[in-house]
Order: C-alpha cells, then sequence, then structure tokens
C-alpha cells in the first residue's frame, strides 16, 4: 500500500461522507463545453471541480481569484483544483486545505475525466482508498454522449462503451444540431440496452440543471437515508421474457435484459454486442461465506468484465439486508442497512458484464449458493 501524504488522524471525518461525482465522455462529447456550463450555475456553490487543466474550460471570465498554483474561485461560488499528478493525493491535499480553512468548505467533488479514461480506476480508488472512503462517498457516474455522432462512437471506441455501460446518469449532448433529431432515437434505444438503470437526458448548448446530475448514490440527502431502490434500480433489468430456473425448492430468477438490436446486419464493430445486463433473483437466505466464495471465483477468473455490479442481499443469520456494490476486480466494503426497504425480502443482484453470459452466473451461483459447493461448472 502506498504511503499517505497526509497523516489520518490530521485529516477528521465530516458528519456525513462528502459526495463524489465523476463526469466522463468521449473526446468530443462535450463533455468540456457541459462543464463550462455547470461551472457558472449558481447551484454549484460549495462544490469543488476537479479538471485536467483549466486552459481546456476557458476560466477566464469566471475567475474571482486564483488562491493557489492548481486552485481557483469562480464566479459562482464553486472551486476549481487542476490534477497535479495523482488523482488520490489531489483529493486529499483538497480535504486538508478544507479543514484548515485555507479554501472555501465545499460540500461536494465533481471528478472531470479525459475523454479516452476508463472510469473504473477512479470508481475502484473512491471505494476501497482507507482515508477517502471514510470521508467520501460515491455519488454518481455521469458520460456525455454525441448525439449527432455517438452510435458511430460506440462502434469505434469499446472505452465509450464502458463509459456509458457504468453510467448512472447518460447526457445525449448537441441535440440542437441538424441531423441529431433522426439519429437520437436509435442512440437513445442502443444506450437503453446497454445500461437500462441509467437516466438519460438530452443536453442543448451544454446546459443542464445540476440537480438533475447528482444524487444518485445509495445515500439519498432528502430523506438523509440509504434509499437501496432508488439506487439499485432492479426493476429496470427485467426482461418480461425472463424463465425462471427451478431446482427443487430454491428459485433463482433470472430477470436478464437480453440484447436485441433489432439491426439489418451484424456489425463486427459493435463493441456493445458483448456487454449484457442483467438481475438474479433468490427467494431464501444466503451463507455469507459461500457467497464470498461465488463473488472470489468471479473476481479471479473474470474480474475485469464485470463492468459494475450492485445488490442487497438477505443474509442467513442477519435481520438486516446488506449492500454491495463492485467494480470489476474491487469491492465497496458491505454497508448493512438498518432496515429492508420493502416487505420484499429476497436478495436481487444487478450485474453489468462484458463477454459473460448470464447463464453462467446462474449455473455457478446455483453451485455455490443452493447446492454449497465450490466447484467451477
Amino acid at each position: 500500500m502506498s504511503e499517505y501524504s497526509f497523516q489520518v488522524h490530521d485529516m477528521e471525518v465530516p458528519d456525513e461522507p462528502l459526495p463524489v461525482s465523476v463526469l466522463t465522455g468521449f473526446l468530443g462529447s462535450g463533455k468540456t463545453t457541459l462543464l463550462k456550463q455547470l461551472l457558472e450555475h449558481p447551484d454549484m456553490e460549495e462544490t469543488a471541480v476537479i479538471i485536467n487543466e483549466f486552459g481546456e474550460i476557458g476560466l477566464d471570465h469566471m475567475l474571482v481569484e486564483e488562491s493557489k498554483e492548481d486552485t481557483v474561485l469562480l464566479n459562482s461560488g464553486c472551486l476549481c483544483c487542476t490534477v497535479r499528478g495523482d488523482l488520490v493525493e489531489t483529493i486529499r491535499k483538497l480535504y486538508k486545505q478544507r479543514l484548515q480553512h485555507e479554501i472555501p468548505p465545499f460540500k461536494r467533488v465533481v471528478i472531470e475525466t479525459t475523454g479516452l479514461a476508463d472510469p473504473a480506476p477512479i470508481l475502484q480508488t473512491l471505494m476501497t482508498d482507507p482515508l477517502l472512503n471514510d470521508r467520501f462517498r460515491l455519488d454518481s457516474v455521469i458520460t456525455t454522449v454525441d448525439a449527432l455522432n455517438g452510435n458511430l462512437t460506440l462502434d469505434r471506441h469499446k472505452e465509450s462503451v464502458k463509459q456509458a455501460a457504468v453510467a448512472d446518469r447518460i447526457l445525449l449532448t448537441k441535440t440542437d444540431l441538424p441531423d441529431s433529431t433522426e439519429k437520437l432515437d436509435e442512440l437513445t434505444a442502443r444506450l437503453k440496452t446497454l445500461n437500462p438503470a441509467a437516466v438519460i437526458k438530452k443536453v442543448q448548448m451544454g446546459q443542464a440543471e445540476p440537480s438533475s446530475l447528482f444524487n444518485a448514490g445509495l445515500y439519498n440527502p432528502e430523506t438523509k437515508s440509504l434509499d437501496v431502490q432508488r439506487w439499485l434500480k432492479e426493476e429496470a433489468y427485467h426482461d418480461h421474457h425472463h424463465h425462471d430456473h427451478d431446482h427443487g425448492d430454491e428459485h433463482e430468477h433470472g430477470h436478464a435484459h437480453d440484447h436485441d438490436h433489432h439491426h439489418h446486419h451484424h456489425d463486427i464493430n459493435r463493441h456493445d454486442d458483448s456487454v449484457h445486463s442483467f438481475c438474479l433473483i433468490h427467494d431464501k437466505p444466503i451463507d455469507w461465506d459461500q457467497l464470498n466464495s461465488w463473488v472470489d471465483m468471479l473476481i479471479t477468473l473474470y474480474g475485469s468484465n464485470l463492468l459494475r455490479i450492485k445488490g442487497i442481499l438477505n443474509i442467513d443469520g442477519d435481520e438486516k439486508p446488506i449492500v454491495i456494490h463492485g467494480v470489476q476486480h474491487v469491492f465497496h466494503p458491505p454497508v448493512a442497512l438498518e432496515n429492508w426497504p420493502d416487505d420484499d425480502h429476497r436478495s436481487k443482484l444487478v450485474f453489468i458484464v462484458r463477454d459473460l453470459k448470464k447463464e453462467m452466473f446462474e449455473e455457478t451461483f446455483h453451485s455455490f449458493i443452493v447446492e454449497g459447493g465450490d466447484t467451477l461448472l
């Protein structure tokens, strides 16, 4: 484990972890235009935005003061900071400056990635870094997609597919341009297939209300509680033609959002043809050790293709439901809810995966969880 620049005892924990959102999107998707508009919005007050370079955004007319070499204060009250080397060190530095009142007391962080970036490492860092984990919480992944060229980008660049697949919010940009309307329906349908639970919104001239982008995480700031139903959205993955798999008295309901693109011809360049999303539901309490064995097997053999996993679990011997969240090889520490959100106490696991079949998950789940074995099928 790397050495920290700051001692943990110098970094007091806030009453509530600060929400962090990741803004991503492929080159030319309008991410910079969107961010520039967001930085001018008064609702971005008390927000710290970490970007690659100030010059890309064009902050001159928004600048109030430049307090540090890599930190500026905007007239919206938003704090803007450039990444200097390691992102983790940048966040830690900002947090320490906040504690020492060297910068305004921001209450939210937005991280802008480069257009070619894979957002997974950022999500994994926020989920596992010991110092950040107690002080920040992952709120939302916001992905911009060019309405005019989005289909072509998804065809040609697998990074763009992953950016859309792990998103909580997908923003269709450049919808005001000519010829975008006729492509919008096909692109929207494609994105819904790729990521059924993501909220898809149209954006014109980079204009978006900050309130529509944030608060997509497990914690609901309006109710001051953990809202697993809003976060999990397992109903979005249900296929109307799903099949139940009966194994004696046990049932695993594989509600799969199978990918039927209805194309007139097969395009070998469609990277998202290999991305699938589905939900597994289990009726009876699950043994925690058996679940861990199953998840360990998935991570060991298929970790890089487990794009995102969310779940609420009924664990044998524990009255409280357990929430899990994973991105590829990395899982956030399990979270115990105080109560079940409703009378449905079944375990529900949502998967977004690449190059993996739903049937493999069902069969290995049955082997590890139902039969209690540890042999691979």
